[in-house]
């Protein structure tokens, strides 16, 4: 077995080799040459900050000896969190997760840690390094004891929000995992957890989850607006900061609920739910942010009742509906409504389509950190072809109904949307005798890729 030597033997090694003294090593790597023969002579130990010298001075990566250090500094000497903390940070810092998890698992023996380390871990958070918080979630969650405790909550919460990406069955079972956390968080943290979790199942197409999560974000942001406004006991703001004005939570769970009517078919209750958010005369706000939201669901709210109208058969409001969407930056998922419907009611809709033709071109998919964005608006893109592939096919224009199904089916099998996925082999299987020779080949190897799968929810149309 060979024995690694310690990191001030190297140190005394280097400098031999290398012909320096202490002092010439110390103005080399910016230490007090006092504190270079400290080290060397195992009269001090080594801080982050020294090691951190020592490497440079020696012209090594940064994090050289950080394997080293742990066996030295932290399993072999006694715990303290103000010696250790800085050298965690800096093995997130260099993305050193293998060495965060062995100081870690020492750390963990003695629960005490467990506040220091949520604290590292929402650090990370902040900071995008995901990795390193997702594993300190992890553990945190593990170690904590008290099961309703709402560090335990926010831990689910932000593994939740981390586990979210293109894989809509791993966006499934991070949904179901969550549902029972969400209300062990502070109220004011529920309204952003319930926002989160209804937008991810209005991905998935989730409706009844979406109108129950929605429904509950409403009623809680109710209640807390009252406290701001309207209760005896007012309180002037949250003690916690909000991503959005209170009220918005309030106006978005009816616009949720709106959403997840419609899309079961009940647009009578639906065009009810739009109404909560078209008129927001209540509310009390009168600053910059307030205003840009009070426009925003203006907006809304009058596109949704063109779609509202639309999708319970008044095709009449079709060409106002397009005026309309013309003004839009994000038009996918209203040309998904007109497809939609063109579908439902026989309708051409070609010239639109042609009007249109050069922002469907440009697509591009939009990077967000927002859950909506992130989540609802590629699932609309999928959507949007396998329509657009059904109105070309009924239509005979084969050649272009299969590469619209081509470009859904193999986009719906990057995200794993198993609905989508479904729909399109159905869809192929019904056309495939009129499907062109190269095209048919890469449609029947995607669809042999999946015909041994079982439990698809299968669409309505």
């Amino acid at each position: 077995m060979e024995i690694t030597p310690k990191i001030r033997a190297e140190l005394e090694r280097y400098l031999k080799q290398a012909g320096l003294s202490m002092t010439e090593f110390g103005h080399i790597a910016g230490m007090n040459p006092g504190t270079v023969s400290g080290i060397v002579t195992g009269n001090r130990t080594i801080s982050v900050h020294q090691l951190d010298r020592i490497t440079l001075g020696m012209n090594l990566p940064t994090d050289y000896f950080y394997e080293r250090y742990i066996e030295e500094s932290v399993i072999d000497a006694p715990l303290n969190w103000r010696r250790i903390s800085p050298f965690l940070y800096r093995c997130v810092q260099f993305q050193r997760v293998d060495c965060l998890q062995k100081v870690v698992s020492v750390l963990l023996d003695d629960l005490g840690y467990l506040p220091y380390l949520f604290a590292l871990a929402e650090d990370c958070y902040k900071q995008d390094y995901r990795e390193a918080a997702a594993y300190l979630y992890e553990n945190i969650a593990e170690g904590e004891k008290q099961q309703h405790s709402e560090r335990l909550a926010i831990c689910q919460y932000r593994l939740f929000t981390l586990a979210i990406g293109k894989d809509q069955n791993r966006n499934m079972d991070a949904a179901a995992k969550f549902e029972s956390f969400v209300h062990r968080l502070n109220e004011i943290d529920q309204l952003d957890a319930l926002k989160d979790l209804a937008n991810v199942y209005r991905a998935l197409s989730q409706w009844d989850k979406v109108y129950k999560y929605a429904k509950q974000m409403g009623q809680l942001g109710q209640v807390q607006y009252d406290l701001v406004h309207n209760s005896e006991r007012k309180e002037k703001e949250p003690q916690k900061k909000l991503s959005r004005p209170l009220f918005v939570y309030i106006a978005y769970s009816e616009l949720l609920c709106a959403h997840a009517c419609d899309a079961k078919g009940d647009h009578e209750q639906a065009l009810a739910h739009l109404r909560g958010y078209a008129d927001l005369s209540w509310v009390k706000e009168t600053d910059p942010d307030t205003l840009h939201w009070l426009g925003r669901f203006q907006r809304w709210a009058k596109i949704n009742t063109y779609v509202n109208k639309l999708m319970s058969g008044d095709v009449s409001v079709l060409p106002d509906y397009v005026e309309y969407m013309a003004g839009e930056k994000e038009i996918f998922a209203e040309l998904l409504n007109v497809i939609e419907a063109a579908n439902r009611y026989n309708i051409d809709v070609d010239h639109i389509l042609r009007r249109f033709e050069p922002q469907i071109t440009a697509y591009q998919e939009v990077s967000s950190t927002d859950m909506y964005t992130q989540q609802f608006l590629p699932q609309q893109y999928a959507r949007f072809w396998y329509k657009m592939a059904k109105y070309s096919l009924n239509k005979g224009r084969y050649s272009y109904g299969f590469e619209c199904l081509l470009v859904a089916w193999e986009h719906a099998l990057t995200m794993n949307n198993q609905l989508v996925i479904s729909n399109c082999a159905r869809l192929f299987e019904r056309f495939s005798v009129k499907a062109v020779l190269e095209t048919g080949r890469k449609l029947q190897k995607m669809w042999n890729e999946i015909d041994q799968k079982d439990g698809f929810a299968l669409d309505s149309n």
